[in-house]
């Protein structure tokens, strides 16, 4: 089973409140991320231990670039972020390298898996 594991004390809040169902990954990763497959959601920082928080489900997986993000995009990633503008400067201090409007991202959206009755 894959993972799509989260770093930000933010975000992890996000997560547990449900309100984030969008993650913004740098590149393509459609392949390491294929729609319609089950992965864990998971907070932990690299080489460290991680918190099982849920299962979810990939709906949706978009390859864009940056300037051509969505509003929609931007909110259910992040509700602080407004712009791809911010955005880049918030990936460009997170993977410490320059990052430009036609650079590629994947949106993947997921949702919760919950137990049936």
């Amino acid at each position: 089973m894959f993972a799509l594991n989260f770093v930000s004390p933010y975000h992890e809040e996000l997560l547990r409140a449900r309100i984030k169902n969008v993650t913004i990954r740098l590149g393509d990763v459609r392949n390491e991320y294929p729609e319609n497959s089950v992965v864990w959601i998971t907070f932990g920082k690299k080489l460290a231990q991680k918190k099982k928080l849920y299962t979810a489900f990939i709906d949706k997986v978009y390859v864009k670039k940056f300037s051509q993000l969505t509003a929609e995009d931007l909110i259910h990633q992040n509700p602080e972020i407004t712009s791809a503008e911010k955005l880049i400067e918030f990936f460009e201090k997170l993977y410490n390298h320059k990052i430009t409007p036609e650079d590629l991202v994947s949106v993947i959206y997921f949702s919760e898996v919950v137990r049936g009755e």
